[in-house]
């Protein structure tokens, strides 16, 4: 007798407000011309620990002895983590930041003016380009949202809760990836593997998300607003 673990598919959980919201997203752009999402910049942040925590492994063993020695992963408390943020658009990866301090709206300010129009300029976007960014609260405060206008920054509308039409959540999970299999032993190590592994993702990835953007709408369409398989 053997036993082994079970993945279950998870899926962001959708309130009929989000579901609403997804809906009339895709239904809005489902016939956007490709140059459109061609020339969006898409960013968002994320946290990467030092050490990998949420990764799940199958093991076959025998009954009564899953606890054995041999069939267990030890784990260890997090020794530390950062917050990074980035942007890509169809034409590759653009900057990646390693934020360093409490992300409010000044520092959020900050980073956009450092790195979003070096990366517009570094992948040829053309002077049509939008912004996409979601809506965290430092993204959308008063602050941050005048900033935006003075600096006629134009953002693409966004919803709660919906990680599947965020293309850059594939890379994320890329960057971790490859930056864990590396085995960081500290955090300034994780720091430059992630900022080497950025440059290093394919052009033609990147191409690919958005080449197939469209399917997500209509996957959002077929759902009624609901999870999709992306």
């Amino acid at each position: 007798m053997v036993c082994m673990g079970e993945f279950q598919n998870k899926k962001t959980l959708l309130s009929k407000k989000n579901i609403k919201a997804r809906l009339s997203f895709a239904r809005k752009h489902l016939n956007d011309p490709q140059d459109f999402w061609e020339n969006t910049l898409w960013t968002d942040e994320t946290k990467v620990e030092l050490f990998e925590m949420c990764v799940s492994h199958y093991v076959w063993c025998k009954s009564n002895s899953a606890f054995q020695k041999n069939n267990i992963t030890p784990t260890v408390k997090c020794g530390g983590n950062m917050m990074v943020w980035g942007c890509f658009a169809a034409s590759g990866p653009g900057r990646l930041a390693v934020i360093n301090e409490n992300m409010n709206s000044a520092v959020y300010e900050k980073n956009l003016k450092d790195n979003v129009l070096p990366s517009v300029r570094d992948l040829k976007l053309k002077r049509t380009w939008v912004l996409r960014q979601d809506k965290d609260p430092k993204h959308t405060s008063k602050s941050t949202s005048e900033w935006l206008k003075k600096n006629k920054r134009k953002t693409l509308e966004w919803h709660s809760q919906s990680p599947d039409l965020n293309p850059i959540e594939m890379l994320w999970h890329d960057l971790k990836k490859v930056v864990h299999a590396q085995k960081p032993s500290s955090v300034a190590e994780l720091q430059q593997f992630c900022i080497d592994e950025w440059t290093e993702i394919p052009p033609q990835r990147c191409n690919r998300f958005i080449a197939s953007y469209r399917k997500r709408l209509i996957a959002v369409v077929a759902a009624q607003g609901g999870p999709t398989s992306y």
